[in-house]
């Protein structure tokens, strides 16, 4: 039965359809009978004795690569009213992200079904949430202490460092056995001890891609999206260059998928991305994973279909 989905994301606008994620999802639910209507988080209220509301636009699919939608009307509406409200903002994960999730879990209260669960995207930050799941992991430190960096890089010799509030590969440094420049680097992710970074061991896979393997409803897709760094680019992500090349899963990828799809379904994530180098977990990604269209247009697995079946069976539950 078609419903009302309100997707909470970047302005329309901002939209590139031959890549987006969360344009492909509406194409595939317009398809289904589903009316599409969208917000920004700044679009969204809260007032004492309303329900929470966003000023949305229902929109309608062009068919166009570039005005792809026509808005129909712009109204307030309240989330409770929507069959589903599928959160799709891009990270950063900062304040106003996290303020955000408060507002999503009082239309939740008040009877919205929201996906990913506001929760659980507090409980899941994307790269600290693999610490849960340590026996997939490299060797990774998570710290505010020079001297616990230098120490694990004298350690493992080749090391990646990284800021716990980046995407798209952004602030990422590698540090090789000569250690050049290493106190700089810290003090550049740490600030002089006052903010948080990761270290982890340099996994020599990534010249084979970091590979972004899709869970939905708690079932792996069966085919991964590897990100290839390029020249002599470090980093795989496609934000920076990488390039991406669709591949089966392997058995170690289906591992990972498998074990972690059950439990990261059962808190309310309905949608995963993980980023898998070699044989190790790097990233759990559940803000707004991407790389449905890749994998689509490169193996002819409809990621998206897959995505609005698990959708359709989790509102019906």
């Amino acid at each position: 039965m078609p419903v009302k989905l309100l997707f909470v994301a970047d302005p329309l606008e901002s939209f590139k359809t031959t890549k987006d994620t969360t344009f492909a999802m509406m194409r595939e639910a317009a398809a289904r009978g589903h009316a599409l209507l969208a917000c920004t988080p700044q679009d969204l209220r809260w007032r004492r004795g309303e329900p929470v509301t966003g000023v949305a636009r229902e929109i309608r699919l062009t068919g166009d690569v570039h005005d792809w939608f026509t808005t129909v009307r712009s109204a307030p509406v309240a989330l409770r009213d929507m069959g589903a409200v599928l959160m799709r903002k891009d990270p950063p994960f900062d304040s106003e992200y996290f303020y955000a999730t408060h507002l999503l879990g009082q239309a939740e209260r008040e009877g919205a079904r929201v996906f990913n669960k506001p929760a659980a995207l507090r409980d899941h930050p994307e790269k600290l949430a693999i610490l849960e799941f340590a026996q997939f992991i490299a060797p990774t430190l998570v710290t505010r202490s020079e001297a616990d960096v230098k120490a694990f890089h004298t350690e493992h010799g080749d090391i990646i460092l990284k800021p716990l509030d980046g995407m798209g590969g952004s602030g990422i440094f590698r540090v090789g056995p000569d250690g050049l420049n290493l106190g700089s680097i810290v003090e550049t992710l740490n600030r002089g001890g006052a903010q948080t970074l990761m270290v982890q061991k340099y996994l020599s896979a990534i010249t084979l891609g970091d590979k972004r393997v899709l869970v939905i409803g708690g079932q792996p897709v069966p085919y991964c999206l590897a990100r290839i760094p390029q020249g002599r680019e470090i980093r795989g992500n496609l934000a920076v260059g990488g390039k991406g090349v669709a591949q089966p899963l392997t058995p170690r990828d289906r591992e990972i998928a498998e074990t972690l799809g059950p439990t990261l379904a059962a808190r309310g994530l309905l949608l995963v991305g993980l980023d898998v180098i070699g044989d190790s977990l790097t990233e759990i990604n559940v803000t707004s994973p991407t790389c449905f269209q890749e994998i689509t247009q490169q193996t002819g697995f409809d990621v998206a279909r897959v995505f609005v079946d698990a959708l359709e069976a989790a509102l019906r539950g």
